[in-house]
Parts: structure tokens; C-alpha cells; sequence
């Protein structure tokens, strides 16, 4: 099973997108600082996560979020406005 997940760096105001396997150890490297490409965007908050069955699903999930209309969907949940759906992560 894949993940993509979407962080929201509460500094920047960007939005960060990325697939993993491993979703609770990702998140901790980010949410300690211990991941470059975030570290300096701290403090961030999770948005949105989706489970993938494949790899390939989640790469593909993952360019959509990437896009244009993607990125309209993403501020869209930020707002409010999304699917309802909500993923409980263990110790993260």
C-alpha cells in the first residue's frame, strides 16, 4: 500500500506533495525537522492523505496534486470543501 500525502508549511504557506510506503515515518522526519525538504518550512500541518493500492496509482495521484487542477482540489480541502474522508495515523 502507497500514500500521498499533502503537508502545508504554516511559515510559507506552500504546499508540499509526496508519495510513501511508509506513511507514520514519514511524516515524523518531517514533522522533527529531519527532512530537507521541509525542514525549513516548519511548523507543517497534514492536509490530505490518499491510499493507493500501487505505486503507479499513488505516482499518478501524486503528478495529478502537482497540476493545475490538482492544485485548485488542494486548496479547495484547505478551505474546507473536500471529500470528508480522513485517515487516523498511529503515533504521528
Amino acid at each position: 500500500m502507497y500514500y500521498v500525502y499533502i503537508l502545508k508549511s504554516l511559515n510559507t504557506g506552500e504546499f508540499y506533495k509526496r508519495l510513501t510506503a511508509d506513511i507514520e515515518k514519514r511524516l515524523k522526519q518531517h514533522f522533527s525537522g529531519q527532512s530537507k525538504s521541509t525542514k525549513y518550512r516548519l511548523p507543517l500541518e497534514l492536509v490530505h492523505v490518499e491510499i493507493c493500492k500501487t505505486r503507479l496509482e499513488a505516482r499518478k495521484t501524486e503528478k495529478f496534486f502537482k497540476s493545475g487542477y490538482g492544485r485548485e482540489i488542494i486548496n479547495e480541502i484547505w478551505r474546507g470543501g473536500g471529500t470528508g474522508r480522513r485517515v487516523r495515523l498511529k503515533n504521528v
